[in-house]
């Protein structure tokens, strides 16, 4: 046995008394990580438990659920087992797919605070190092893990980076630990066990440091995109305008375009959205900023959309409009649920004096304002009020059993349904996530 600790106590986060929850799939690493952890009283007093996702792709996932249960049993660390659904039809591949999958499981399952503990180390950061500089990433990409950052309502640790796999097998054999092997691990049409199986060892043969080499880059790239995330942060807030979800193009078009570049894909970040594909800040810069004031084009990759109108670029989840032959009773007693997600809600009064028709835009709608004689096209309206594409194609319109427009969301309103509303000092609401 090792005489130190592979984690020293001294080590342990110090972000308060959260419960350190190990990322288990059952494998060497994993294996190592809730061992090395387990034998630490202060790791136990913490609450340490495991987490095993079983993502279902393979015949032998529920023999790995059961090894992970035997093993927590063996070490009395709890458990817990959660089975995901990998999605394999968004163009991802299996590899980024099953990973998505995880991590969406792993932030569900944090409390508040607490800390999720993962067993990457030294040779996956010089693999990922390897991998993003084969596929031309810039030094965001090339940036090594971070041993400790914030991840959803907690934290994510990576106490192993430091540590070579060979350091691992070493420890799990001299502590007797069980692991499986996934079969797929020695699969070589997967980029990242290529390089474990074929290229890295013959990189060692030639430069027996080239994992601490590359980790060593990696982490010089960590502090360079550091330095420049500091300044796109400043470009990126003075692009904002009140809605997080659209910038200036004038004020993104005033900076050099590397910088522009890197807002971009900072506001993207920032949104929750998945990330720009190869080509996606070419075709924003050629199609949507460069375009003319007048179109409304829009870039989509995944399930996101990156739109521009006049002198806004808007990013959000692409969504299907309002189906053109939807319609709904309404009567203002309850909210309404829209196709889209949306709502309508009237509060102030118990419901309407009688019930009115909402409905998707067919065009040619007109509308009499208030203090105005003359009905005007809706379209027009619109347009008036700025009102941008990707709002008017989920606008709910309301008209009364006669046919007549009471309203377009709460955006513009008839001047007897504005009458109606001011009298009983009710208001209208279209909820948007």
């Amino acid at each position: 046995m090792t005489a130190t600790p592979l984690i020293p106590a001294s080590q342990l986060p110090q972000a308060g008394d959260a419960a350190l929850v190990v990322g288990l799939s059952g494998g060497l690493d994993s294996m190592v990580l809730l061992h090395a952890l387990a034998i630490l009283p202060d790791a136990r007093a913490r609450g340490l438990r495991a987490l095993h996702v079983h993502h279902g792709l393979h015949a032998d996932a529920d023999a790995w659920m059961l090894h992970c249960e035997a093993e927590c049993a063996a070490l009395q660390v709890p458990l817990r087992s959660v089975r995901v659904e990998v999605r394999r039809d968004d163009g991802m591949g299996p590899e980024a797919a099953a990973r998505d999958a995880r991590h969406v499981a792993f932030a569900a399952e944090l409390d508040d605070d607490e800390v999720l503990v993962l067993a990457h180390h030294r040779d996956d950061q010089a693999e990922t190092f390897l991998l993003r500089a084969l596929r031309g990433s810039g030094v965001d990409g090339l940036g090594a893990m971070r041993p400790w950052r914030r991840y959803s309502r907690g934290w994510l640790w990576k106490p192993l980076l430091a540590c070579s796999r060979t350091e691992l097998l070493a420890y799990a054999r001299a502590h007797g630990l069980r692991w499986i092997e996934d079969p797929s691990n020695a699969d070589v049409s997967f980029d990242r066990n290529f390089l474990r199986r074929h290229v890295l060892p013959l990189l060692r043969e030639r430069w027996p440091n080239v994992d601490a080499a590359f980790a060593r880059s990696a982490l010089l790239s960590t502090e360079s995109a550091d330095l420049l995330a500091s300044e796109d942060d400043r470009s990126l807030a003075q692009a904002r305008t009140a809605d997080a979800q659209v910038l200036s193009k004038d004020a993104l078009l005033a900076l050099p375009a590397a910088r522009r570049a890197r807002v971009l894909r900072r506001w993207i970040e920032a949104l929750g959205l998945p990330s720009f594909p190869a080509e996606g800040i070419a075709r924003i810069e050629a199609e949507l900023l460069a375009g003319r004031i007048d179109a409304e084009p829009r870039f989509q990759w995944q399930y996101a959309e990156v739109r521009a109108w006049r002198d806004l670029l808007y990013a959000g989840t692409a969504q299907p409009p309002l189906p053109d032959d939807w319609q709904q009773a309404w009567d203002g007693a309850a909210p309404l649920l829209l196709p889209d997600g949306s709502r309508l809600a009237l509060s102030g009064a118990p419901g309407l004096d009688a019930p009115c028709i909402v409905h998707a835009r067919q065009g040619g709608e007109r509308i009499t304002l208030p203090r105005r004689e003359h009905s005007h096209a809706l379209k027009h309206v619109l347009q008036d009020l700025g009102v941008p594409p990707w709002v008017r194609d989920h606008l709910p319109l309301l008209s009364s059993s006669t046919g007549e427009l009471l309203a377009a969301g709460d955006l513009a309103y008839s001047a007897g349904f504005d009458a109606w509303l001011r009298e009983r000092g009710a208001r209208l609401a279209w909820q948007r996530d």
